[in-house]
């Protein structure tokens, strides 16, 4: 498989830009090359955590419901309920048709 890196701190632009078919000027290569440079780099840091002993998971933190108890409380009115409607018919909120018949 043939690398597509240039050395240890520049990248390929132009075949990344190729891949996502991106027509970049050479000023542009330039900046988004460095960019993606740093970016990798950033990766090799993570890369050298040891995570031997850190059990997979799919989020860093346990995911729990977190809302409060359902509880029966008042509602609105259908007079509340309709009182910012822009139309209204039959204590029903009238809105333009969208089925075609």
């Amino acid at each position: 498989m043939k690398s597509h890196t240039m050395s240890d701190n520049t990248i390929d632009i132009d075949y990344v830009a190729q891949l996502a078919r991106l027509e970049l000027s050479p000023e542009e290569k330039k900046l988004f090359g460095g960019q993606l440079a740093q970016v990798l780099d950033y990766f090799k840091k993570i890369d050298a955590v040891d995570v031997s002993n850190v059990e997979p998971t799919a989020h860093a933190f346990p995911i729990y419901n977190v809302w409060d108890e359902d509880k029966v409380r008042p509602g609105f009115t259908v007079e509340e309920a309709l009182l910012n409607a822009p139309a209204k018919r039959e204590g029903q909120v009238v809105v333009p048709r969208v089925v075609e018949s």
